[in-house]
């Protein structure tokens, strides 16, 4: 499963930035992949996994804005289209259990 967190914070005050900075960490060291800007991903293994990241944005949210949680399988993922770009490789994005490098 994938689990995909889409935000738009404010940016207007020193307060607002430093909310975004902090929520934005809390994603990456959570395990979170940006994806593009204000869009990051994460592999989660089943439900249960899901509901206690869901758990734990909801813990750590900012105090302003707009945060929104998707999550599919990945083969629905899968079949996302790149309108313009390309997809990045330089990233290890996978749901393989043993990673051999």
């Amino acid at each position: 499963m994938r689990t995909i967190v889409f935000f738009d914070l404010p940016m207007t005050t020193s307060e607002n930035i430093r909310e975004y900075n902090k929520f934005r960490k809390f994603l990456i060291k959570s395990g979170f992949m940006m994806m593009q800007e204000s869009v990051y991903t994460k592999i989660l293994l089943n439900t249960t996994a899901v509901n206690a990241v869901v758990e734990n944005i909801k813990k750590n949210r900012p105090k302003e804005g707009l945060v929104q949680v998707l999550t599919v399988t990945e083969k629905q993922f899968s079949k996302m289209e790149f309108v313009v770009g390309e997809k990045k490789s330089d990233v290890l994005d996978s749901d393989e259990r043993l990673v051999i490098l």
